[in-house]
């Protein structure tokens, strides 16, 4: 869609994003979030993982109705090179493409960044997820099974992962996403 703009969030960006994510949190087992974060809280993250990483939010006609962001897999120092990322699309917006127009400059971003491995979680059941990140070229490597309790029931812990080119020698660093001219990926 046309009217549709992809840009980095902001921390002013919290309350509407908090409004998408928490109906996820509420009413699935999508996330493992019992409660729904504060504004305040949701701004904390945006501020860290965006400080890094790209945290991206679509917006169409002055209204946010999705975000994808990408943070650090691990915090031991080899686990470097490797990302994790998410997507969140407003529910009314769900099947309007809106995940695959975040995941597009979302993943292109951290690619050029020198991740060399990008990981998705996916807790089941969630065969749109699944689908979703298998049309992205996302690969399932392992599974935790009823790992997580949430809305009286023991939820899967899908592991999927985007392999970016070779994985050979010793890697450059991963720059910080304002390290990097990504300017032409945004609209």
């Amino acid at each position: 869609m046309s009217n549709q703009k992809i840009r980095f969030a902001t921390t002013a960006d919290a309350a509407e994003l908090v409004q998408i994510y928490a109906p996820y949190v509420t009413d699935t087992g999508v996330t493992f979030e019992y409660e729904v974060p504060s504004v305040e809280e949701f701004a904390r993250r945006i501020e860290e993982f965006g400080s890094k990483y790209p945290y991206l939010v679509c917006q169409r006609e002055g209204e946010l109705i999705g975000y994808a962001y990408a943070h650090e897999f691990r915090t031991r120092a080899a686990f470097g090179w490797d990302a994790e990322v998410s997507v969140y699309v407003r529910r009314d917006c769900i099947g309007q493409g809106i995940g695959s127009a975040l995941y597009r400059p979302l993943l292109e971003m951290v690619k050029m960044q020198g991740v060399k491995t990008a990981y998705a979680a996916i807790s089941l059941p969630n065969e749109a997820s699944v689908a979703f990140h298998e049309a992205w070229g996302f690969r399932f490597v392992g599974k935790f099974e009823r790992t997580g309790f949430k809305r009286g029931v023991w939820h899967d812990l899908v592991w999927y992962e985007l392999v970016f080119g070779e994985r050979e020698g010793e890697p450059a660093p991963v720059r910080a996403i304002g390290e990097i001219d990504v300017q032409s990926l945004i609209n």
